[in-house]
């Protein structure tokens, strides 16, 4: 069975040479991973890897996760979001986004903090599974789905792009990747903050079900090495 590994969820490319650092360290601590990782060209092709069985490391999202994928992986451990606005330890927020309003700072409680007025307007989703794009704000807006009136982009930075440009009127955008956005993103400084969702479990690491349980203990032991919280699976099993 052919090994690969996949680090899609901050892999712009302007990051791609500190992604591909992250993982040569990953592979100082456990010898036989990919010699480097895989990049599939498009998210239909990244959700069918997530189900491959010769999948030995990625990371992912609790949406697709609670969706069905926790079948197919085992959770290795979170990554901390202490260093970007919105991130507490490995829970993180979204931040809302739209063209014009009043500038919402990071909320000093766990709960949402949402814009005064959002009735009538046009949200941006990288995916209808995303709980940082979708999920989350549904849940704190009272809404049974967001997405159905939607415009679906793929990705954080594209939703970022339809507010720019008025294809949309507001997106949620998960902390890190708006850190990003301001970085290196052009059409982020025309939006505005404006509301942040309530804190929720950041993206985990993962492995296949068929990793055997040495290289799973190895690398979540290795992934605490380089920052992350181990997430066993004997608490894993408990939350899927």
């Amino acid at each position: 069975m052919n090994q690969f590994a996949i680090l899609p969820m901050y892999d712009w490319p302007e990051t791609r040479l500190q992604v591909d650092q992250f993982y040569k360290r990953l592979r100082g601590y456990v010898p036989g991973l990919p010699d480097s990782l895989c990049r599939p060209d498009s998210g239909e092709a990244l959700h069918a890897l997530w189900r491959e069985p010769g999948l030995v490391f990625s990371q992912t999202c609790w949406g697709p996760l609670c969706a069905g994928l926790a079948g197919f992986v085992h959770v290795l451990a979170q990554p901390l979001y202490d260093d970007v606005p919105g991130g507490d330890g490995v829970r993180y927020r979204s931040a809302i986004v739209m063209r014009q309003g009043v500038h919402c700072p990071v909320p000093d409680h766990e709960g949402p903090s949402l814009p005064a007025e959002m009735t009538g307007l046009r949200a941006a989703v990288n995916g209808p599974d995303s709980l940082s794009g979708c999920i989350a704000l549904a849940q704190d807006m009272g809404l049974p789905d967001l997405a159905a009136d939607a415009l679906v982009t793929g990705s954080h930075r594209t939703s970022i792009r339809a507010v720019a440009d008025g294809s949309a009127d507001f997106a949620a955008i998960d902390c890190r990747s708006w850190a990003l956005a301001k970085e290196h993103e052009p059409a982020a400084r025309a939006l505005v903050v404006t509301g942040w969702t309530g804190l929720r479990p950041g993206l985990p690491y993962i492995t296949a079900r068929a990793t055997p349980v040495a290289v799973r203990e190895a690398l979540a032991l290795a992934l605490g090495r380089l920052g992350a919280k181990p997430f066993f699976q004997s608490h894993s099993e408990g939350s899927q």
